[in-house]
């Protein structure tokens, strides 16, 4: 597995340990690598990136997931694909230089690792129509529905 998928991975279990455990992101930080020490400097990095991120910038991210998920709110999704959905939007928005087909393919990847079939296609569809909005924004387009 390469870095940048394993640093997504540790990404989505930190997203998902504050969010089930409602724990707060520094304790989530010091509790996930006090049991994952072994993770390389590099990939330790790219996930605390993406996690400060998503945390940082979750409202965003939220609003943007809740808007593209057509008759799903936040709080009804599977808390994997929620999660999954942060993270990926997440990479979205604090690495706009990474192609829009690399985060979506890798989310897939990773759901398909973590998720059920049907969510394969669900995060597709989510994170196609949020990259979508998002490169029309970066390029000071309106994105018509």
């Amino acid at each position: 597995m390469g870095t940048r998928r394993k640093s997504r991975e540790m990404a989505l279990q930190m997203l998902f340990q504050s969010d089930m455990g409602k724990q707060n992101a520094d304790h989530v930080r010091r509790t996930f690598w006090a049991e994952h020490g072994s993770a390389s400097a590099e990939v330790r990095g790219f996930a605390d990136d993406l996690f400060r991120a998503a945390v940082d910038r979750s409202t965003e991210i939220d609003g943007l997931i809740e808007r593209h998920a057509e008759h799903w709110r936040m709080d009804r999704m599977a808390a994997v694909d929620r999660n999954l959905l942060r993270a990926a939007v997440a990479e979205l928005l604090a690495y706009p230089e990474t192609p829009r087909a690399v985060v979506i393919n890798e989310a897939l990847e990773i759901a398909r690792k973590f998720s059920t079939p049907e969510s394969v296609h669900f995060v597709n569809g989510v994170l196609d129509s949020v990259g979508k909005e998002l490169e029309s924004r970066n390029q000071g387009l309106e994105v018509k529905d």
